[in-house]
């Protein structure tokens, strides 16, 4: 064994009988490089990521391989989940060097951490012969060594600046035009971006469902309602037992890496609960369903927490690990299970060329909605329904049978906050009280075990420890979150504990200069740079969380600070877009400072009961607040009322005479 068997990341765990003699990134580790003089191999990857266990059954499970590696380098494995300010600090620099990123990543890096080579997958001569080539050039030739290594950590030093902009207006307008050049990108024929490997990227369709219903702009809601149509039918979304896969292969939502992670599935949760409340669409509430009794079933703790996700490989029928094997089909296997019905399930799950993936496997995916396949095959839609839901329970029963993939079982906190959030909001869509009671069982786990007496959140959590010090976007998810409780249940606590963690990201994250919170806290050891993370990429940007954080915090407790610091983070970011598919998140804050967006205070004996109608419409630029006893909050401050209910319906801080007629505040909202 090698010192990773000290670790709790499952991804850690994987390599500890590695030959390689892999060590943890600590004060030691890196000590031992300065000491020695040795080169750093820095591998990143994370327990669900396949062609990270390519790579590791390839070169780091080779004894050549291994024999190269010891004898010249001090070899740091990270879990890219547990430590993504280390992910992310060499992530930039193998963009820069490549032009591209992923994972498994690979950094060679002077004793000091400075990088000097890197990419992702390496076969294994390929990686032999490079770390030889960078040995011996280390060793006989290192002033070009360190001279490249000054320029790529100046290049990345400048990629941390960001320009500041004294504006005190936003231009609307800019995103408008930013829509029609992210238009001509968009895929018509299955939805989402017309390239592939295609990601869900939920941030971006949260965004462009807002403008669509703000701006009445049908084509943009068409495009959303599309994609999100398309990436339900299966392949990506698993269709017998719920659930998101990380992205498609393809252009067509159908052949995933299998993996299944924490924190798609809570955005994706969000996501179609807003567009069930716009669309009333059943085939949404379907999928909310079936995700979140997914995740309940395989990521619910006892002590309330989620784990992180599943594995994209799992042992085939020959007790290998192959990518895929729990959820693919054979036509065989499947004429056998179904019977009689094979030939109409083959036309509505594609049991033909289209569904067909690769070694006589399917993967299960639609192509026509069930009522065209109902009428082509001259039945009723209430009969095909039904017939899928049986068909889907038999493959669920023989699937189960199956060696499943291998669940990382540790517990990360702002994926928990994701997930938290995604069953609150399904509990605002569907009215299902116990996903409320979820979320509160998961808060109650975030406020007990995760956030430490001196005020600290940690970032992960496994086998009754919680350890690493948090990172902005735990605290940016967890206050999301708790903000999120409080629209639905109207209980000041939550937001109470939101401001004190606000408070703490000024204490030690905010950096004056720079006008944004840097990624790690000022008790951290600092990296060879410094991160501020502004980019929304698959999970939004934690910087773009904040100002959307700051912005509803600013209005509930009258804080003019927070509404400051939000104006500012978006207004430096706004004239830097030049793609909005990176910057939606920040876009949707954009969109909180505009006419359109208003308070709405419900006060009174009966707020609860209005609160639940208010959400479970789609109703994006809307800040709500409410009680039903006499409140502590400033922006509720004398409205409450013994006798009636009432509607205080506000503008940029200045309200209406308040109303009692719930349907005229409705018409009001309603943009």
């Amino acid at each position: 064994m090698n010192e990773l068997h000290l670790e709790t990341s499952p991804y850690l765990l994987q390599h500890a009988n590695n030959p390689v003699y892999w060590k943890a990134w600590n004060p030691n580790s890196l000590a031992l490089a300065k000491k020695e003089n040795k080169l750093i191999i820095v591998s990143i990857g994370y327990s669900a990521c396949h062609w990270c266990h390519v790579m590791e059954h390839e070169s780091f499970e080779n004894e050549e391989v291994a024999q190269v590696m010891n004898t010249h380098f001090i070899n740091i494995k990270i879990d890219r989940e547990e430590r993504p300010d280390i992910d992310a600090v060499y992530m930039k620099a193998v963009q820069v060097m490549t032009g591209q990123g992923g994972w498994p990543m690979n950094v060679v890096a002077l004793p000091d951490g400075r990088p000097i080579w890197g990419g992702t997958y390496f076969r294994k001569n390929d990686w032999i012969n490079s770390l030889e080539k960078l040995q011996e050039i280390y060793t006989q030739n290192p002033e070009t060594i360190f001279e490249y290594a000054q320029k790529l950590h100046d290049g990345l030093q400048s990629l941390s600046v960001i320009q500041t902009n004294n504006s005190t207006h936003f231009d609307f307008s800019v995103i408008d035009k930013l829509i029609e050049k992210w238009q001509k990108s968009f895929d018509w024929e299955f939805g989402g971006m017309a390239r592939a490997p295609k990601f869900m990227m939920p941030t971006n369709y949260e965004f462009l469902l807002r403008y669509g219903y703000q701006t009445k702009n049908k084509t943009i809601l068409d495009f959303v309602n599309l994609t999100l149509t398309k990436m339900t039918y299966g392949g990506l979304f698993d269709i017998v037992d719920g659930g998101f896969s990380r992205y498609s292969v393809d252009l067509k939502w159908h052949v995933p890496h299998f993996e299944k992670m924490g924190y798609d599935n809570g955005q994706l949760v969000s996501l179609y609960a807003n567009a069930y409340k716009l669309t009333q669409n059943p085939l949404y509430k379907e999928v909310i369903e079936k995700t979140l009794t997914f995740v309940e079933k395989e990521w619910l703790t006892t002590e309330g927490s989620y784990y992180s996700a599943l594995d994209a490989d799992s042992l085939n029928a020959q007790n290998q690990l192959e990518e895929g094997a729990f959820y693919v089909w054979t036509k065989e296997g499947l004429q056998e299970i179904l019977g009689e019905d094979f030939d109409l399930f083959s036309v509505v799950f594609n049991v033909n060329p289209f569904g067909h993936w690769e070694h006589n496997h399917y993967v299960l995916i639609q192509s026509q909605s069930l009522e065209d396949i109902a009428q082509q095959e001259s039945i009723s839609v209430k009969l095909l329904e039904q017939k899928k839901k049986t068909w889907e329970e038999k493959l669920y029963f023989e699937r189960e049978k199956r060696s499943k993939p291998r669940l990382d079982d540790k517990c990360l906190t702002s994926w928990n906050a994701i997930l938290l959030k995604g069953f609150v909001d399904a509990y605002k869509a569907l009215g299902e009280k116990k996903y409320l009671e979820i979320a509160l069982q998961n808060a109650d786990f975030i406020i007990k075990k995760l956030w430490s007496s001196d005020g600290h959140l940690f970032r992960t959590y496994k086998k009754g420890k919680a350890t690493i010090n948090g990172y902005l976007e735990d605290y940016a998810h967890v206050i999301q979150g708790f903000i999120a409780i409080y629209e639905a249940t109207f209980d000041e606590s939550y937001l109470q504990q939101a401001k004190q963690l606000t408070d703490y990201c000024f204490d030690f994250f905010y950096d004056e200069k720079a006008q944004f919170f840097s990624f790690t806290s000022k008790k951290d050891e600092n990296l060879i740079t410094a991160h501020f993370e502004v980019e929304d990429n698959v999970i939004p940007a934690a910087n773009s969380v904040m100002a959307n954080n700051l912005f509803k915090l600013s209005i509930y407790f009258n804080n003019s600070y927070y509404e400051t610091i939000a104006r500012q983070m978006t207004q430096n970011i706004v004239p830097t877009i030049d793609y909005p598919s990176a910057f939606s998140n920040w876009l949707n804050v954009m969109f909180h400072f505009s006419e359109q967006n208003k308070e709405l205070a419900i006060c009174g004996e009966k707020a609860l009961d209005y609160l639940q109608k208010i959400n479970e419409n789609y109703m994006p630029n809307i800040i709500i607040s409410g009680n039903s006893s006499v409140s502590n909050l400033p922006f509720l401050e004398n409205r409450f009322s013994e006798s009636e209910t009432l509607f205080y319906l506000c503008q940029n801080k200045t309200c209406n005479i308040p109303s009692t007629e719930f349907e005229e505040i409705i018409n009001k909202i309603s943009v």
